[in-house]
């Protein structure tokens, strides 16, 4: 028992040696606090709080298909009416806390940061009787556009692609505010659950659908008319640009991504890149297609149809037929010897 607990005391001095260590070396990374080091500075909006306020706009805007309980009409008044002021009190904190943020980074004063969140805050939730109309459009786009779809419950409560277009809804009113962070917190949250990338400064039109939607990627700058259908796998994006350029355009603020006028369908894994880029009203992109040049309304663009090579197909009858009639696979027994 002795040896034993001797050995315990020597192996923990061992352990706290080599901690002790790793905490140095790890501690000698936190020097420049420009990369992935927030110390010494402002207390960032709280990802989780964020969270909690946009699951309470979505009671907001879908009342009775998000939360436990069953909603009564009776008590709607009281319940939205909650429901917007505690929004309102922690959405404006972290819109603070996000001011605040790039205050210190201008090294502006801050002391009007809590009333700039909070007229910011009072346009997100201004614009929320809006959002609900566009969102109802969207709704009936997707009921419209999709043959498998039973019901509008059904495409509220399980279509992916409602989840990532209310959020950027929300988002955008946050990115028109000006302010940094939390928009794209938001849409970050709706990519990591939906597969559907849309960045809250895209300006996107009324009845807008995304069938299936993984894996499609809507650029910063992209401007998407009425009544637009996507499939997965698109991508409205922006060509890559050499580095000084790409200071440049982002500078002035230029668009990169593509415009997509109104009433164009862009089947799976289309992409269509540059801000020059133009897809004009009734056009039709087809699958796998690569678009670096504006469409005429109207036009169908296709992609080259490939080659597919067929091969006749070998059953396994076939195949034990052939190895018992080969002589090469023929088993024969092996001869015995003699006996002396």
């Amino acid at each position: 028992m002795a040896k034993a607990r001797r050995r315990t005391k020597t192996q923990n001095k061992t352990t706290s040696k080599v901690l002790a260590g790793i905490v140095r070396r790890t501690l000698a990374t936190y020097v420049d606090q420009r990369g992935i080091d927030h110390i010494d500075s402002r207390n960032l909006p709280s990802k989780d709080i964020i969270f909690e306020c946009l699951d309470k706009l979505f009671n907001i805007l879908f009342p009775g298909f998000v939360g436990r309980d069953p909603l009564r009409r009776s008590r709607l008044d009281h319940v939205v009416g909650t429901l917007f002021d505690e929004v309102f009190e922690h959405l404006a904190q972290q819109v603070q806390k996000s001011f605040c943020y790039e205050c210190d980074k201008a090294d502006c004063p801050t002391d009007l940061c809590l009333a700039r969140a909070e007229q910011a805050t009072i346009k997100v939730l201004r614009a929320i009787p809006r959002i609900r109309r566009q969102l109802k459009g969207d709704v009936a786009a997707a009921f419209a556009g999709d043959p498998a779809a039973k019901s509008f419950d059904e495409i509220v409560l399980s279509y992916p692609c409602i989840e990532a277009i209310a959020t950027y809804r929300l988002a955008h009113e946050l990115y028109k505010a000006q302010v940094p962070l939390i928009p794209r917190i938001m849409s970050e949250r709706a990519h990591s659950r939906t597969g559907i990338d849309i960045h809250p400064g895209a300006t996107i039109g009324k009845n807008f659908f995304i069938d299936h939607g993984t894996g499609v990627v809507i650029g910063e700058t992209t401007r998407i008319g009425n009544n637009v259908r996507i499939y997965q796998g698109v991508t409205l994006g922006a060509q890559s640009l050499p580095k000084e350029t790409l200071n440049r355009v982002r500078a002035s603020g230029k668009q990169r991504h593509p415009t997509i006028e109104d009433n164009v369908t862009i089947y799976p894994d289309a992409t269509i890149l540059g801000g020059q880029t133009r897809v004009g009203k009734n056009a039709v992109v087809g699958g796998n297609v690569w678009l670096v040049k504006s469409v005429k309304p109207g036009t169908t663009v296709m992609a080259p149809v490939s080659v597919t090579m067929l091969r006749p197909f070998k059953s396994r009858k076939t195949a034990s037929a052939r190895s018992k009639t080969s002589p090469s696979t023929t088993h024969r027994p092996a001869k015995r010897k003699k006996r002396s």
